[in-house]
């Protein structure tokens, strides 16, 4: 009993908001703590990207990612106060920060947009096609739910961080998204807030069933995601830049996990992620094709 006892919740059932009248849009949800390196350009891309509202979970930030935020987003930005461990007081298991910051971004302010995406300051959402988010996915009708893998990006031969962006240095990934247990694949979920009973950090239900969507319109059951019968990015691809220069590797390992393993552990399972991340790699310019398909005024670190 002690030993379940130290495993967080990392599960939240809940009943969804109500629609808002002239719901549209996408909007984003996202939990920092001190990325005022990068985040001024995650910013600027998702502007470009359509996205109509961030909604920022502060985890305690201590430099200016806060401020780069508001330069960037200006009225499309509301920031939370996040810095908190709360815990169920029957057991003691911490209640996974994240999942609370998905949750109540969901279902306090998903109402308002016909979707809500909760990603990571290390995650872009690219239009592969279209020329925004929401017009990527607008084929696809009143589905609740679509699912994007991790396209996996390593540090690109990068000792020291380059000058520029990410998006301009970091251009070649993984060359398999979905590639089983020797691979990092995991996904992130676009949905319409108003039909979700349930998340955790990778995964939701939707009116009560634990089933998710392509972005080509296939449906399937959450378990069953990691197919390659299901792998789509078609119309929109989950960068994920896993890492970046080898000195911002060594920092990321020297943060520790945002669960509870040991340090050693911990960072042989970053620097074997690392390394099947790059045994095999491709170009990938998709999201510097897309800023350049929009013009030039929304350039970004190019």
């Amino acid at each position: 009993m002690k030993l379940f006892s130290r495993r967080p919740i990392t599960e939240l059932a809940f009943a969804p908001p109500d629609p808002r009248p002239g719901r549209d849009g996408v909007a984003l949800a996202l939990i920092v703590r001190n990325e005022e390196r990068h985040i001024g350009e995650w910013a600027a891309f998702h502007r470009a990207a359509g996205v109509s509202h961030v909604y920022v979970y502060d985890n305690g930030c201590t430099d200016r990612t806060i401020a780069h935020l508001r330069d960037g987003l200006g009225g499309s930005l509301t920031v939370m106060p996040w810095d908190q461990k709360l815990f169920d007081a029957g057991t003691g298991r911490e209640i996974h920060n994240q999942v609370l910051a998905y949750a109540h971004a969901l279902r306090n302010f998903g109402g308002l947009y016909r979707w809500m995406a909760c990603i990571d300051a290390d995650e872009f959402l690219v239009p592969k096609r279209a020329d925004s988010i929401a017009a990527a996915l607008a084929h696809l009708g009143d589905v609740p739910s679509v699912t994007l893998p991790w396209h996996n990006f390593g540090r690109n031969g990068h000792v020291q961080p380059p000058k520029g962006g990410v998006l301009s240095n970091y251009t070649h990934r993984a060359a398999d998204p979905i590639s089983g247990a020797r691979g990092v694949t995991n996904f992130k979920t676009i949905v319409d807030a108003t039909r979700v009973t349930g998340l955790k950090v990778h995964s939701y239900q939707v009116d009560g069933r634990a089933v998710t969507w392509n972005d080509r319109g296939q449906a399937a059951a959450n378990k069953a995601r990691g197919s390659r019968d299901f792998y789509s990015a078609d119309h929109l691809q989950l960068n994920h830049y896993y890492t970046r220069s080898e000195t911002e590797l060594a920092a990321k390992i020297a943060r520790g996990s945002n669960q509870r393993v040991a340090a050693e552990r911990h960072a042989a399972r970053v620097r074997r992620n690392v390394a099947n991340i790059e045994a095999e790699e491709v170009e990938d310019r998709c999201a510097i094709d897309f800023l350049r398909r929009v013009g030039a005024s929304h350039s970004v670190a190019l």
